[in-house]
């Protein structure tokens, strides 16, 4: 088997197992059973277990940030933007719910350098969210809000899915974004005018 298509197995297996058993309790005799190589192999293409764990989180990352860039491409609508980012975020979740669950919950297993490396990235794609809101704002189409708190709540929200969404339950992945979008923007859109700060005395305290 070619050295890429290899990487690639061993991947996607170490995808599966974190998923199912958690990082900690997969070992690399697992991933290399699973892949069909010897132990010592999976060091050829991986330094170490961290490194796959990385390697998983850094690529679902650039992956997401890409695919919600795309979607964004021309829409101009300032409201129709952020539901379109909102759709674009839940889908990507639900049809990416492994890499996406590795992500919420394994954070824990990288080193400081690649935690932080991680949490740049995520910072960044935050951002988007936050530009979106802000504009809205701007435009008079949503409610004024603490646009960094709101975005922090709605990328959890929408984020949640991965841990809970069954590819044959009731509801398919369009009609769960479309139920997250609608709350969303009716939230932000609530009250046409009012000031949703919280008070200066609240915030001093």
């Amino acid at each position: 088997m070619p050295a890429t298509k290899m990487k690639a197995t061993i991947k996607s297996v170490a995808t599966d197992l974190f998923y199912r058993k958690g990082y900690y309790a997969t070992a690399i005799s697992d991933i290399a059973r699973g892949s069909g190589i010897q132990k010592a192999s999976i060091y050829y293409h991986y330094a170490s277990k961290e490194d796959l764990l990385f390697s998983i989180l850094e690529t679902t990352m650039d992956d997401l940030t890409v695919y919600i860039r795309e979607t964004l491409e021309g829409v101009s609508d300032v409201e129709e933007r952020l539901r379109v980012a909102i759709r674009g975020h839940v889908g990507f979740h639900l049809t990416r719910q492994k890499e996406n669950f590795i992500a919420n919950s394994e954070l824990r297993g990288l080193s400081s350098q690649n935690f932080r490396a991680i949490v740049r990235m995520r910072d960044a794609y935050e951002r988007i969210f936050q530009d979106l809101i802000r504009r809205g704002i701007d435009d008079g189409a949503f409610a004024v809000v603490d646009v960094k708190i709101l975005s922090y709540a709605i990328l959890t929200l929408c984020t949640a899915g991965a841990s809970w969404f069954k590819p044959d339950g009731r509801l398919n992945v369009d009609e769960i974004a479309l139920i997250y979008e609608n709350f969303i923007i009716s939230g932000l859109k609530q009250a046409e005018g009012a000031v949703l700060r919280p008070p200066v005395a609240a915030l001093s305290g």
